[in-house]
């Protein structure tokens, strides 16, 4: 008798156990590589730059990441994922432990809800159709960085049924906390949109964000962005082309603007991947803006070439120039000169080349 009860207990906990499997998988990238740039503006006039820089085509992180089987098709996740610096050893993302992901959530046939910090639509959307998938050196994120924003304090819905994919966002407050009395302080919502099918491709996404400030802004200062897309490949290629309107409203800039309040901006790309062998793959983009009434017009054309040594490891050289047409234009190879806090910057009205070669690791 008590054997027959042990038995149905171990039954018991086995079923359980069945019934709500989980497991934590640990992840990480670890990108390094030497970098040359010319034309950096200091204040004593213009030079060449050789330095170590992390993260160049991934940002380098560790992460972790959870599902649990709750039954019925009903699953619980999470994400908590850290940015960091090879160079020196420090945290990315303004020194935040999880600063690229945090969220937790659930997940079904119907789709996933997450919470938490994650990236916008638009993120999303620049993986997807950036010839070169939003590299942190060289890519779209340089002349456009909202392809790489993430959103505070958001809730995101992401849903695929056959060849669609949508997905939706709303974040309370998009850099910072809440303000009691007025909730489009730092409110942020987008919209995206994408299909597949064979070897085409296309997708829109729409993205609206206030200015988020301490205490409660009067001027509510917004800026709105709408970008199509849609790729086609080929043999061994595949083709990108793009487009993004933004606009700034209530005395907003746009980046790279400034000195130019409520001003609009038509960016578009085109691109070409290649997969030369099965080792050796060769990417190429151009992209160009224009800034209403900014006197601001910077063309981008960038080249990467990439090696696996394995599945996991990968050398890659990449280079970018950046052509800045027009008066006020100041687009240097990491980005504008007013949205950069470290780094190269170039003198408003010049031209730039940088340079990278270095070594990727994925586990």
């Amino acid at each position: 008798m008590k054997m027959k009860l042990f038995a149905a207990a171990v039954a018991a906990l086995a079923a359980g156990g069945a019934y709500a499997q989980s497991s934590v998988t640990l992840y990480g990238v670890v990108d390094a590589g030497i970098e040359y740039t010319n034309k950096n503006a200091t204040t004593t006039g213009n030079h060449n730059l050789f330095a170590l820089q992390s993260g160049n085509q991934s940002g380098s992180r560790w992460g972790l990441r959870g599902v649990e089987d709750l039954g019925g098709g009903l699953k619980g996740i999470f994400v908590l994922e850290s940015g960091f610096n090879v160079d020196n050893g420090t945290s990315g993302q303004g020194n935040r432990l999880f600063g690229r992901n945090a969220y937790v959530g659930l997940q079904n046939q119907y789709g996933t809800v997450t919470l938490g910090r994650q990236q916008t639509t638009f993120y999303d959307f620049g993986l997807l159709y950036d010839p070169m998938a939003i590299s942190t050196r060289y890519s779209i994120t340089a002349t456009a960085p909202e392809y790489a924003f993430r959103a505070d304090n958001a809730i995101k819905y992401t849903g695929t049924f056959g060849g669609l994919t949508t997905s939706a966002f709303y974040s309370f407050n998009n850099n910072n906390q809440e303000v009691a009395g007025n909730f489009t302080n730092g409110r942020e919502y987008g919209f995206l949109a994408s299909y597949a099918a064979g070897p085409f491709s296309v997708g829109a996404a729409y993205d609206q964000s206030n200015k988020s400030a301490a205490g409660v802004i009067t001027d509510n200062q917004l800026i709105r962005r709408a970008t199509i897309a849609g790729t086609y490949a080929f043999g061994p290629a595949k083709l990108y082309a793009g487009y993004r309107y933004a606009k700034a409203y209530n005395n907003a800039s746009l980046p790279g603007a400034a000195g130019t309040q409520n001003t609009a901006s038509n960016l578009g790309w085109v691109g070409l991947g290649y997969q030369l062998t099965p080792a050796l793959s060769l990417s190429g983009s151009a992209y160009y803006q224009n800034m209403r009434n900014a006197k601001a017009n910077p063309w981008q054309f960038v080249t990467t070439a990439d090696y696996a040594l394995s599945k996991r490891t990968d050398l890659y050289a990449s280079a970018t120039y950046i052509l800045n047409k027009g008066a006020n234009s100041a687009l240097s190879v990491n980005g504008f000169n007013d949205q950069i806090t470290s780094g190269p910057t170039v003198q408003t009205g010049g031209n730039q080349f940088g340079g990278i070669v270095g070594v990727r690791h994925k586990f």
